[in-house]
Parts: structure tokens; C-alpha cells; sequence
């Protein structure tokens, strides 16, 4: 695929999609965006990491998301009701990155990206696109999809971009191999009031469950409150999503506490799967970017960042796809380690020691390790560093070696 592009259809219009659009706009190449514009009103990324607001820059639409957004200042992680660690994103100001991110109602967050993608020229169809196999083995519009863009009139697109999503259109046209990940998980969320507010304003809450884990996501006059748990788990809580979800939230002592009050003000949603990897990238004529490429667990919330760089990523070498083929799969799989260390407690057994090592040795030595520790780990899980070859290094010796005073397997996510 070393011709040169020119038109590019686009199938899907969620963030990795209409981002998409917007930068190959900007390079002058005429793009078609399919989307139905059938979308839940509850979507699983709720929360950016600090390397997003970068992206949202470049796309000129920082200020817009953050007039619809709550300030997110970091993220906690409570194992107990006696045991909190409370993480501030100043810690991050060390890569260059923003010291605070955002909590995004993902309708609006949607729409404002799918508004600029039309602003800049994209040319959006409303209508579910449908891929066919094509002679080469490739991909190619259903005849009713290449009709409905009058703009094809002359001949098909050069280039398909699945950005389906979890729906992954062209995976399933072409049956492509996928690497699934280890957990077998299903998340049940829904939007809240009358939760307690966690101090500071907008913190993220992470919470470690006797089963799974919790998040709850401070959004504009809500709560968004989800579990993530084994799939046997969650049967045995009831029926339905409905019962699975406030069954959890019952049960922890620290939800069940801060929920006391609660009145749900959404229906309940239901997850999948939430580790996979599609194997193969591109192909003749086609390539998968955002989610239809590949996610990984939302405890980090990487979700959105992902889709955002890949929009990036292929942007800029959209013809030389193997290359950007290459680059997100080192991505995927650095974030899957990272979440794969707060999945089997050798983060937390890392923390654990680091304390009690500063604690019997208090000085200006372990207050030094301590703070380039929490840097490093900091800054792979904003964005920044989650690349570095030093930084996963250093994470990995102190995950082999560095967690001699705490027992991860009583610290991990069953």
C-alpha cells in the first residue's frame, strides 16, 4: 500500500474515527464518515488520562470538551475501608505532561469530535456501512455503502478505516485472528446520584473488591458507577444487570456506604470482553485503527487515549501501514502489561514494601526512590512513558524483586 491515498471511506464516527477524519482533512485527502449515529447514551471510557489533552489540542477541541467536562485531578485506589492510596496527576509535571485530566460525558465528548470532523470538510454519511470480501482478499464497500457517498461516484475509495468499534466490521468480514486476553470479565455500570463525593472534587475512585473491582467516575451532576468481575461471579449476584450491579455495590462496605443514598438515573449497561488484540492490522486496501484494532482494560482508563494516538498514528503514516500496524501493537501490549500488574497485585505489593523500606529508613534516600518510583509508574500510566524502555525495566525488576515485604496474591483482583 505505497500508492499514494487520496480518499479514505471511514467506518465509524466515534473518537477514533472523527479524529481520524480531522487529521487527513487537514492533510488535504477527502474522507467519507459512515456512521448511523445509533450510539448508547452510556459508553465505557468515561475518563482521559493526561495525554489526551494534548491530542484534544491538536484537534482544536480542548476548550470545547472541557466546558462539558468535570476536572479530574488523579485517581485513588481504596482496598479497604481503612486503606486508601490517593494519586495526584502533579506527580506527572516530570514528563511534560498536564497535571490534571477530565471526566467526559461521552455523548458530548462524541459529538464534539464528530462536529469538528464535519467543520473540517468530512463528508458524513448516516447510514451503517456494510464490507464485503473482496476478489484480492481484501476489503471493499457493500455496493449500497459505495452508493450512498455520492462523492464515490468516480470509484471506490483508496483506502477503508475500520473504526467500527467493538463491532469490529472488517475482523468479522475477513475472520482475522485475535489475541484475547487472560481475564474472562463482565462490567456492569450505570449513572448515579446521591453518592458521597470523594475528596478533591472529581477524584477518581478505583475500589478493590472481595470479587473484581470498581470504578466511580464523577461526571457533570452524576455518578457514573461500574464492576468489573469474573463472569461466574457476577451470576451468582442475580439475574440481571440490574441485580448484578446494585447486588456489588451492596455488598463492598465502601460502596455500600458511599451509596447509601443513591437513586440510579440510567439503565444499567453490560461489557464484554475487555482484553483482544486483532493480529492482523491491514491488508489490500484496508486497516483497523481505535477499538476495532484492539482495547484493553479500562482500569487505567486507556480506552480513549488508544483511540486518539491511533487516529494520530495513522494519520501520519497512512501509507506505510505496517509501520503503523507495529507501533500499535507495542502500545496494546505495553498497556496490558501495566493493567496486568494491578491485576496480580505486584503493583500493590511494590507500593506496599516502598512504605514499609521508608518507613524503617526514613531520610533523604528512600524519599528519593520513593518519588522516581511514583514518576516512572506514574507517568507510564498517563501516557507519557508508557513506551520507555527504562521505565518498563525499572517496573518489572521492582515487580521481580521489590516486593519482598508484601504478598501479592493477597493484594491481586480475583
Amino acid at each position: 500500500m505505497n500508492r499514494e491515498i487520496r480518499s479514505v471511506a471511514i467506518i465509524g464516527g466515534g473518537p477514533a474515527g472523527a479524529a481520524l477524519a480531522c487529521h487527513l482533512l487537514r492533510q488535504g485527502r477527502q474522507v467519507v464518515l459512515y456512521d448511523d449515529g445509533a450510539k448508547p447514551d452510556l459508553v465505557v471510557g468515561e475518563s482521559l488520562v493526561p495525554a489526551v489533552l494534548p491530542m484534544l489540542d491538536r484537534l482544536g477541541v480542548l476548550d470545547r470538551v472541557a466546558a462539558v467536562s468535570t476536572y479530574k485531578p488523579g485517581v485513588s485506589f481504596t482496598f479497604s475501608q481503612h486503606e486508601t492510596i490517593r494519586f495526584n496527576f502533579r506527580t506527572v509535571a516530570a514528563c511534560r505532561l498536564p497535571t490534571y485530566a477530565y471526566n467526559v460525558p461521552r455523548p458530548d465528548f462524541d459529538r464534539i469530535l464528530a462536529q469538528r470532523a464535519a467543520e473540517l470538510g468530512a463528508h458524513c454519511v448516516r447510514q451503517r456501512a456494510k464490507l464485503e470480501r473482496a476478489a484480492d482478499g481484501g476489503l471493499r464497500l457493500a455496493p449500497e455503502t459505495l452508493a450512498a457517498a455520492p462523492v464515490f461516484a468516480a470509484g471506490p475509495p483508496d483506502l477503508i478505516v475500520d473504526a467500527s468499534g467493538r463491532s469490529r466490521l472488517a475482523a468479522r468480514t475477513l475472520d482475522l485472528p485475535a489475541r484475547v486476553g487472560p481475564r474472562s470479565d463482565v462490567a456492569h455500570f450505570a449513572h448515579y446520584r446521591g453518592f458521597v463525593s470523594e475528596d478533591p472534587a472529581g477524584q477518581v475512585v478505583i475500589t478493590r473488591l472481595a470479587a473484581g473491582w470498581s470504578w466511580r467516575i464523577p461526571l457533570p451532576g452524576r455518578l457514573s458507577v461500574g464492576v468489573v468481575i469474573n463472569r461466574d461471579e457476577a451470576a451468582r449476584l442475580g439475574r440481571t444487570p440490574n441485580e448484578r450491579l446494585e447486588a456489588a455495590i451492596d455488598r463492598d462496605p465502601v460502596l455500600a456506604a458511599a451509596g447509601a443514598g443513591r437513586e440510579r438515573i440510567s439503565e444499567v449497561m453490560t461489557y464484554g470482553n475487555y482484553q483482544l488484540i486483532t493480529e492482523i492490522g491491514h491488508g489490500p486496501g484496508w486497516v483497523l485503527a481505535g477499538d476495532a484494532f484492539g482495547f484493553v482494560d479500562p482500569m487505567l482508563s486507556p480506552g480513549l487515549m488508544l483511540a486518539l494516538h491511533s487516529a494520530e498514528l495513522l494519520a501520519a503514516r497512512l501509507e506505510q501501514p505496517a509501520h503503523y500496524v507495529r507501533q500499535m501493537q507495542e502500545w496494546l501490549g505495553a498497556w496490558m502489561e501495566l493493567v496486568e500488574y494491578f491485576y496480580d497485585g505486584r503493583m500493590f505489593a511494590m507500593y506496599h514494601t516502598g512504605m514499609a523500606i521508608e518507613r524503617k529508613f526514613p531520610g533523604a534516600a528512600t524519599r528519593f526512590l520513593h518519588g522516581h518510583v511514583e514518576r516512572n509508574v506514574a507517568c507510564m500510566a498517563c501516557g507519557a512513558k508508557t513506551l520507555s524502555g527504562y521505565s518498563r525495566g525499572l517496573v518489572r525488576f521492582l515487580a521481580q524483586h521489590g516486593v519482598w515485604l508484601a504478598n501479592p496474591a493477597q493484594l491481586r483482583i480475583v
